[in-house]
């Protein structure tokens, strides 16, 4: 479950509610497509932005749609008594395992940090991904403190923010964790630009916003990543420089993946929870230009 490609779909809404329709759908597609498994309620799906009612709901539709591939699910919440109910609901749905990020308003301590995967960690029947994404959570893990977290025996990948361009220093960026961490914990890339880098430097998953709407393209990134084939895995990726140029030109994956997603009709618009919006005017000309030249679908 946490090697391979993990999907994650939008949670597409509007502010009367999840257009559960559409999400399914989208859930559907990962699954006929047989990814690895799908990441439901990350950032990409928008958590944050959902009630705990409205999660549950989500859930349960993703596990429903997602037939017999592994549903992870995103429990991340400002207060560990939140996280706690998240996971009961996650585990009472069946989920196959959940994603947790120290989410917080105020800045956390690793003690604070530690002791929060602790806790939900004793509460858990179903393994746990360490979602480590600063960019969001504005929390910084160490390398050590990593290691302590993996120790705890539901705990069982870690998601990494991107990796450095350069080969050799991803290398050892995933050399140095890995030596810190159990042999059954498996690492897992995000940040889709440098998903063939990571997965070349030894990372075991690809945690994809990338593939949560085109996953034949992430797969064959994937497939040929763990076929031992980089050369190619490194020139499909570089294939899509132009949209990688737009997460880049436009601030982050979400709204270039979700305004995609509008222009090629897998959702309506809108599809995002306000305030956020898709982009309009020249920035859409700009990604549907993008789409047609590298004939995504």
């Amino acid at each position: 479950m946490f090697t391979g490609l993990s999907a994650f779909p939008l949670t597409p809404m509007h502010e009367q509610g999840v257009r559960e329709n559409e999400f399914s759908r989208l859930v559907e597609r990962l699954a006929k497509a047989q990814v690895n498994s799908i990441g439901v309620l990350g950032s990409t799906g928008s958590y944050a932005y959902l009630n705990r009612e409205e999660r549950a709901r989500v859930t349960q539709l993703a596990i429903e749609s997602a037939g017999d591939v592994p549903v992870i699910i995103g429990i991340g919440a400002m207060r560990t008594r939140d996280v706690l109910a998240l996971a009961e609901d996650a585990q009472k749905a069946g989920a196959s395992g959940v994603l947790l990020a120290p989410v917080s308003y105020q800045t956390l301590t690793d003690d604070e940090v530690f002791s929060h995967y602790e806790t939900v960690c004793r509460s858990l029947s179903v393994p746990l991904c360490v979602y480590d994404n600063p960019g969001t959570t504005h929390f910084e893990f160490s390398d050590e403190l990593h290691g302590r977290i993996a120790q705890l025996p539901q705990v069982r990948s870690i998601k990494i923010p991107p990796v450095s361009m350069n080969l050799n220093a991803a290398r050892e960026r995933v050399d140095r964790l890995r030596a810190l961490i159990p042999e059954d914990v498996t690492l897992g890339i995000s940040g889709d630009v440098v998903a063939a880098t990571g997965l070349t430097a030894g990372c075991d998953s690809w945690y994809s916003v990338l593939g949560g709407l085109f996953p034949e393209t992430a797969l064959a990134i994937t497939r040929s990543a763990q076929a031992g084939d980089f050369k190619t895995a490194q020139r499909l990726s570089d294939q899509l420089e132009p949209f990688w140029a737009l997460y880049r030109e436009y601030g982050g994956s979400l709204r270039v993946i979700a305004t995609a997603a509008e222009i090629l009709g897998k959702v309506s618009m809108p599809c995002l929870p306000l305030p956020l919006n898709t982009f309009q005017g020249s920035r859409r000309a700009r990604v549907e230009q993008v789409i047609e030249e590298l004939e995504l679908r």
